[in-house]
């Protein structure tokens, strides 16, 4: 909880708030990548996250969520940061040789979700400032 200029309580959707709902975005989208290994443990600890925030903190901050998405899309662009096509290390005793994906797309979606929930939720604390000036 915050407080308004005039000293009275509100609930803003601070940067806090919004770094929380990050790392659950965040969480929900590694289970969702890994939902045939351990993607089942992470889906549930990003629900039972998301109950706990929405009992506690401001539901503007929800937003944070689709930015927190684009961490595991940043991730698998790295991974496939050599592709598109077969890539080969060297290892010992040999070579070892993978195929990969084009990180393009990986990238620009996971760019396109974090621009969305930061500036989403800059508007709302825009508004959310302008409904508590004076004289409105």
């Amino acid at each position: 909880m915050s407080t308004t200029r005039d000293g009275t309580p509100g609930r803003t959707a601070g940067w806090g708030w919004f770094l929380a709902w990050l790392l659950v975005g965040a969480c929900g989208g590694i289970g969702l990548a890994a939902i045939l290994t351990v993607g089942a443990a992470f889906l549930v600890l990003a629900a039972v996250a998301a109950v706990l925030l929405l009992r506690r903190g401001p539901g503007r901050a929800v937003v944070g969520g689709v930015s927190g998405m684009a961490l595991p899309l940043f991730y698998l662009a790295y991974l496939n940061r050599d592709g598109p096509g077969e890539v080969c290390h060297a290892v010992s005793g040999g070579q070892s040789c993978t195929d990969e994906y084009t990180p393009v797309p990986f990238l620009a979606v996971g760019a396109v979700l974090l621009l969305a929930g930061v500036v989403i939720h800059v508007l709302n604390g825009r508004r959310e400032r302008a409904d508590r000036t004076p004289g409105r």
